[in-house]
């Protein structure tokens, strides 16, 4: 999927990343960023979202807008180990990330060792009026650590659009490298576009 994120002015944190106990709704906070697990609550916030335009430029598509029944669709009742979030910013629920275990059900990505435990991870911020501030930073980084530290990740991958340079941008800032280019990777606003397959390593702490 393609990403959008806001990445010029720097978060001053106010606390450590706090992780949470396994059922909690709670993932993480670190500072003014939590991440909490998708409630039915939040349907009318994806539908916001995922109506708007500026948002669809970079997430599912401008010619793809989402209603109430899409969205439960694709957001609810699926069983298929992908955990869904809400982004929340100072209390205000702003985006959406999502986080899986790579496999052969989560990811089209199959040549990674099973040995090791990789994740990947998709993401948007919904609130047009958060982006450029910093939290996308501040929010795959404080992401990368809850992996690596709550889930024992190996590695972390993502697969962004070659054109969406700005949060290419951000993610090299956290510590992605690109590892190869996938032709026709993802079927975006009428045509099949190359995304870049990027990686972030644990040792690259």
């Amino acid at each position: 999927m393609s990403k959008l994120f806001n990445n010029e002015k720097k978060i001053v944190l106010n606390s450590r990343l706090t992780n949470h106990k396994e059922g909690d709704f709670l993932l993480f906070e670190n500072g003014y960023i939590k991440v909490r697990q998708l409630q039915p609550e939040d349907k009318h916030l994806l539908v916001k979202w995922l109506s708007n335009p500026s948002v669809l430029e970079f997430y599912e598509g401008r010619d793809n807008s989402f209603d109430l029944e899409k969205v439960n669709k694709k957001f609810y009742h699926r069983e298929n180990g992908i955990v869904r979030c809400v982004i929340e910013y100072e209390g205000v629920s702003i985006g959406y990330i999502q986080i899986y275990q790579v496999n052969e059900t989560t990811s089209s990505i199959d040549n990674y060792d099973e040995e090791e435990t990789t994740f990947g991870m998709n993401q948007f911020i919904g609130e047009t009026e958060y982006w450029n501030r910093g939290i996308g930073t501040l929010l795959v980084k404080s992401m990368l650590e809850y992996l690596i530290e709550k889930k024992q990740a190996t590695r972390v991958i993502m697969d962004s659009q070659t054109t969406n340079l700005r949060a290419i941008s951000c993610y090299e800032k956290c510590g992605f490298k690109k590892i190869r280019l996938l032709p026709n990777h993802e079927f975006h606003e009428g045509k099949y576009r190359d995304c870049w397959l990027i990686e972030y390593k644990k040792s690259s702490l």
